[in-house]
């Protein structure tokens, strides 16, 4: 908005009185009631001040009531790179040239042929890197709900290609559940926000989705530990039993459509689609925001680790 415009409190004509600082410390206040509240009062206060973009600090150039530009949101572009049929996972050249000898029509990735996972495909829209991170981190960390209305939107995109490869279009939809404390610290499951709004996307395309949710068919029913530093098995065995079916009805003879933020190991996907398919969903499907490859991973757990050993190394030190 022109600064012209504006009044001597710095709020705009038609506003809220008392100024633009003013409004959002009373927001902070309205915020402590509840999760309703809080979210009502984002929404007005990115109506009236929509600020700047929250990943390039740029002006915001829509009306709408998500605090990513146009630009960034445009820039949140799909995975080019030749991708694993089963779980998204991008293929090197030699992987790519030996998977397809041995798999013929069907390109796996190595861990998918040596240990198939329990779900039928993982579909994800971009990488989890640079403005798709930053996004997704507001979403999580930030208490930026209206973030998933773009990232949904991009998620929807993501399940009618899945629809259109053999998936089908009458699913069980369920959010990959958070422990329960931590959900309540947290104010809200990201994951439930985007799978709402990817339905809601959906719905609107006119297409013939049948889709109902059941988020609560399955929870969460302890905390685990971070799974960076950790190898592939010991991601798996911390993991094992974190998740039970407690409404086997709402699933069973289903074909269910698990949604999450990121796909990073798949240690989670495939746990949860283990215990989805014991409970007697017929299949099970997985779609993302983003998927984080490969090589990001092992760098990640290589940071970790340094950290660790570093963190060992003032304690011994220091005579702990």
């Amino acid at each position: 908005m022109d600064n012209s415009l504006r009044n001597a409190q710095g709020a705009p004509p038609g506003g809220p009185p008392g100024g633009v600082e003013e409004w959002r410390a009373v927001s902070r206040v309205l915020k402590s009631p509840g999760q309703t509240v809080r979210a009502v009062v984002d929404d007005l206060v990115t109506t009236f001040f929509p600020a700047d973009c929250r990943v390039c600090g740029g002006p915001l150039t829509s009306a709408g009531l998500s605090p990513l530009c146009d630009e960034c949101v445009d820039a949140l572009r799909e995975q080019t790179a030749e991708l694993c049929a089963r779980c998204g996972e991008a293929l090197d050249m030699d992987g790519l040239r030996f998977t397809r000898q041995i798999e013929g029509e069907g390109v796996l990735c190595a861990p998918c042929r040596m240990v198939p996972p329990e779900f039928e495909r993982a579909g994800a829209w971009g990488v989890y890197s640079g403005g798709m991170r930053e996004a997704i981190q507001l979403l999580k960390y930030e208490r930026a709900e209206s973030v998933a209305r773009p990232l949904g939107r991009l998620l929807a995109r993501v399940i009618a290609k899945m629809g259109a490869g053999g998936m089908g279009r009458e699913l069980v939809v369920i959010a990959v559940p958070l422990f329960a404390p931590k959900q309540r610290q947290r104010g809200y499951n990201q994951s439930v926000l985007l799978a709402e709004e990817a339905m809601r996307s959906l719905g609107r395309s006119g297409t013939g989705w049948r889709l109902s949710t059941a988020h609560g068919a399955m929870i969460r029913t302890r905390q685990t530990e971070s799974q960076f530093g950790l190898s592939t098995r010991e991601r798996r065995r911390n993991l094992r039993g974190a998740f039970t079916v407690k409404d086997p009805a709402a699933v069973n003879g289903s074909h269910v459509l698990l949604i999450d933020d990121i796909y990073t190991t798949g240690a989670t996907a495939r746990e949860c689609a283990r215990v989805l398919r014991q409970a007697g969903a017929a299949k099970v499907w997985v779609a993302t925001v983003a998927r984080a490859q490969k090589q990001m991973v092992a760098s990640w757990d290589a940071s970790v680790r340094d950290e660790l050993k570093a963190e060992a190394g003032r304690r011994a030190g220091a005579g702990f």
